[in-house]
């Protein structure tokens, strides 16, 4: 889960992140953090639309290369 310091840094700074939900890059949601409580993070994306998302989600900077929480065996 990420911290409120996290959060409240990226809210500050207006960088965009992208939330990583699944193994898929298409479920991926890129915007930035408008606020937060102890579950949910509102999130508004380029089609200024608003998300929550639940904090359990793997957030990260839009500009770092994406890291996948599901790691396939092959």
């Amino acid at each position: 889960m990420i911290l409120d310091e996290e959060l409240d840094a990226y809210r500050l700074s207006g960088e965009k992140v992208r939330v990583v939900r699944d193994g898929l890059e298409s479920n991926d949601v890129i915007g930035i953090v408008l606020a937060w409580d102890d579950e949910q993070v509102l999130i508004r994306r380029q089609n200024r639309r608003v998300v929550k998302l639940d904090r359990s989600y793997t957030y990260q900077p839009f500009s770092e290369p994406r890291h996948n929480p599901v790691e396939l065996d092959n």
